[in-house]
C-alpha cells in the first residue's frame, strides 16, 4: 500500500495508484446542494486535496474517478474551466501580497489562455472569470481558493500586516459577487471562520460548512475508514509491535482519533494518521510540521495553561477578529481543541483531540514556563510517571524541585503564584499521558489523580499553607469515593510549595 504523505494533488494519488480515501459521495453530496461554500478545518487536514478533486472533477477527468463512488454519478460530458487559486504557494512574504495576488491570476490566465487586459488586481479578477465563462461551451467558470486566510494567519505577530492584508483580500474576494453570472461554483477553504473577519461581508451568500452535519466526515478519517483501508497494515505492525490489533488500534485512536465537528462523530487527522502507517512509531507528527510559536507566546503571556472541557458560545467559535484573538477561537480553529459535545442553546465543549495534540502543547508550554531551550518537560514528566509505578515519592518530590530549581529568579517575580500553578498544571497533566489520570470528581476539582496497576494516588497541592491542609482536603472533599470498589492501594498527598523557597517545603502522605 502505497501512501499519499504530503501529497495534495488528486491527479498524482490516481495517476501513481497511491491510496486514496474515496471521500467522492460526500463532495457529490454538497456540490450538488448549492454553489457558494465555505469550509475551515486546521492545517494538514486535507484541504488542498479536496480542492484538487473538485478541479478534476469539474474538468471532466473520468478516468481519475474510474473505481470511486461518483464514477457513474457525475455528468462527465459537462466541463468547465477552473481558476484555482493557492495562497500557500504563493510568495507574499517577500514580494507582498498585492504582487503576489496580481501573479497568481496571470498564472491561472496563461493556463486558461487567456489573455488579460485590466490594470488592477481586483479587475484582472473579474475579467480572468468572465472571459473564462465566456470561452467555454457551459460559459459559466468554477473558482476554488484554498487557504484563503494564510496572508492573515502568517502575521498574527505583526497585527499592522495582517490588517493590510486583509484589505486586499477584501477586494478581491468581493469580485465574486459581481460575478455570479459567469459562476457555476465557488468553494473556498481555510483555517479561520469568516464571521469577523470582514473579508466575505460582500458575499453574504456562502454556505458555510464548517460545522455543517453534510461535511463532518468530509475531511479527516472515520473509523469505518479505518477499518476499510488500513486493516492489513494494523494487522502487520501489530505483528511487528508483538501485540494485538485492538489494543494498537485503541493505541493509535488515543493518539491521532478525537477531532470533531458536531460532538458525536470523531475522525483521524490524516496527516498524523498515514504518518504513523507508514513509520509504525507513536511521535508527534502533526505539530512538528508547524511549532505554533507566536500561539504558545499568546498563551503564556495571557496565563492560558488549562484548556480543556472549557464550555463556550457558538459565537466564539467564529468570532475570528484580528485586532483581539480569542484564546479559545484561536485554538479551536487551528486544531489544538476540537468540541467534545454540545448543548443546547448553542454551547459547545471543548477539549484536546487526542494525546498528540495534548502532549505535545502542553510540553510546548511547560518549557516556555521554565525557559527551557533543551525541552525536556517530556522528560520530566516521563521521570515522575516512572517513580509513581515504582511507588517512589521521596523521588517524585525531588524531581519536581529539580524542575522548579532550573528557573531562572526573574521569571518567579511576575505573578508566583499563577505561575505556580501553571508549572503544577502543566507538569502533572504531561505525567497523566504516561499513565491514567483523571481530575474530575462529583465532590470538587483534584489537583491530580494519578492511577499505576497497584496504587491510585490523590494529589492536593497548597501554596504557602501547609501539607497537612492539603491532606484533609482530600478527606473532606471525599475524593477517593468514586474508587472505593477498587482493590489497589490509594494513597492521598498532600504537597505545600513556599514561594520564598521555589520548591516544596513539605509533603505528606496517607493511606486511604
Amino acid at each position: 500500500m502505497k501512501l499519499p504523505i504530503g501529497i495534495q494533488t488528486f491527479s498524482e494519488i490516481r495517476d501513481r495508484n497511491l491510496l486514496y480515501i474515496d471521500k467522492t459521495k460526500q463532495i457529490h453530496g454538497i456540490l450538488t446542494s448549492g454553489k457558494y461554500f465555505f469550509l475551515s478545518r486546521p492545517r494538514r487536514f486535507g484541504k488542498s486535496l479536496l480542492l484538487s478533486t473538485m478541479h478534476s472533477l469539474y474538468e471532466g477527468r473520468k478516468d481519475l474517478f474510474e473505481g470511486l463512488w461518483i464514477a457513474d454519478k457525475w455528468n462527465w460530458e459537462k466541463t468547465y474551466p477552473v481558476i484555482h487559486i493557492q495562497f500557500a504557494s504563493q510568495g507574499y512574504r517577500t514580494i507582498g501580497l498585492e504582487k503576489a495576488v496580481f501573479q497568481m491570476i496571470e498564472q491561472v490566465a496563461k493556463f486558461l489562455n487567456i489573455s488579460l487586459e485590466s490594470e488592477g488586481f481586483s479587475s484582472r479578477f473579474k475579467e480572468l472569470i468572465q472571459k473564462a465563462a465566456e470561452n467555454s461551451p457551459s460559459k459559466k467558470a468554477v473558482v476554488l481558493i484554498d487557504e484563503y486566510d494564510k496572508p492573515i494567519i502568517d502575521y498574527l505577530d505583526d497585527i499592522p500586516q495582517a490588517t493590510e492584508n486583509r484589505k486586499i483580500l477584501k477586494s478581491f474576494y468581493s469580485v465574486l459577487k459581481d460575478s455570479d453570472p459567469y459562476l457555476e461554483l465557488v468553494f473556498i477553504t481555510g483555517v479561520s471562520r469568516f464571521a469577523k473577519t470582514s473579508i466575505f461581508s460582500d458575499l453574504n451568500n456562502l454556505q458555510n460548512l464548517t460545522l455543517d452535519e453534510t461535511a463532518v466526515d468530509l475531511l479527516g478519517i472515520t473509523y469505518q475508514e479505518v477499518e476499510q483501508y488500513f486493516t492489513e497494515r494494523l494487522h502487520f505492525l501489530a505483528q511487528k509491535k508483538k501485540t494485538t490489533f485492538d489494543d494498537l488500534h485503541e493505541q493509535m485512536r488515543y493518539w491521532y482519533n478525537g477531532y470533531s465537528w458536531d460532538g458525536a462523530l470523531k475522525v483521524y487527522n490524516p496527516f498524523s494518521l498515514l504518518s504513523f502507517m507508514k513509520a509504525g512509531q507513536f511521535q508527534n507528527y502533526w505539530f512538528e510540521t508547524g511549532t505554533p510559536t507566536f500561539l504558545i507566546n499568546l498563551m503564556v503571556n495571557r496565563k492560558v495553561f488549562q484548556i480543556e472541557n472549557l464550555r463556550v458560545p457558538d459565537t466564539t467559535l467564529s468570532s475570528y477578529d484580528i485586532e483581539y484573538l480569542q484564546t479559545p477561537t484561536l485554538l479551536f480553529q487551528t486544531g489544538y481543541l476540537t468540541i467534545l459535545r454540545t448543548y443546547p442553546m448553542g454551547v459547545y465543549e471543548l477539549t484536546y483531540p487526542n494525546k498528540e495534540v495534548k502532549m505535545s502543547l502542553e510540553e510546548h508550554l511547560l518549557n516556555k514556563y521554565t525557559n527551557d531551550t533543551s525541552g525536556k518537560g517530556r522528560v520530566h514528566a516521563l521521570q515522575i510517571a516512572e517513580y509513581f509505578k515504582t511507588e517512589e515519592i521521596e523521588q517524585v518530590i525531588k524531581t519536581i524541585n529539580g524542575v522548579f530549581a532550573t528557573i531562572p529568579y526573574q521569571l518567579w517575580q511576575k505573578d508566583n503564584e499563577t505561575f505556580y500553578h501553571a508549572l503544577i498544571h502543566l507538569t502533572f497533566s504531561l505525567v497523566g499521558v504516561f499513565i491514567q489520570s483523571e481530575i474530575n470528581s462529583s465532590n470538587g476539582r483534584l489537583d491530580a489523580m494519578i492511577e499505576t496497576v497497584d496504587a491510585i494516588y490523590i494529589i492536593e497541592f497548597k501554596l504557602d499553607k501547609s501539607a497537612d491542609l492539603a491532606l484533609q482536603q482530600i478527606q473532606t472533599k471525599n475524593y477517593f469515593a468514586p474508587y472505593q470498589s477498587s482493590l489497589k492501594k490509594k494513597v492521598g498527598i498532600g504537597i505545600n510549595f513556599s514561594k520564598e523557597l521555589k520548591a516544596v517545603e513539605h509533603y505528606k502522605l496517607k493511606e486511604f
